[in-house]
């Protein structure tokens, strides 16, 4: 199972050793969503954004906690990286476009492969 960070072109770059963003010092934690979740999680944050990327991550090569959980208080459980996130647990960079109504409704065919793990 992967897990999967929106961010923008250029709040990330592949030259950095640890990637720490603004939700990081303002919460304590990177948000991150299941290949299930991120449609749902781009289209409720990032409408109409065609200036997004995803950053597959493997968990098993993260150096900081993972922890499932859900602050707003509902049933579905969300992954957040407590602490930077280390180059090398990046597996793959994603571009995710919204169709021409501004909503993303189509999993990138890159993130195909890693649905229902």
């Amino acid at each position: 199972m992967v897990l999967l960070h929106i961010t923008h072109p250029d709040a990330f770059s592949t030259d950095w050793k640890d990637y720490a963003p603004e939700s990081l010092a303002q919460e304590g934690f990177i948000h991150c969503s299941t290949v299930e979740q991120i449609l749902d999680t781009a289209n409720r944050f990032y409408p109409n954004d065609p200036n997004l990327q995803v950053l597959v991550i493997d968990p098993g090569k993260l150096k900081a906690e993972v922890r499932y959980e859900n602050l707003e208080g509902g049933k579905m459980l969300f992954p957040h990286i407590y602490g930077t996130l280390n180059r090398e647990a990046v597996l793959k960079i994603v571009r995710l476009k919204p169709d021409a109504d501004g909503r993303f409704v189509q999993l990138p065919a890159e993130l195909v492969k890693y649905a229902g793990q």
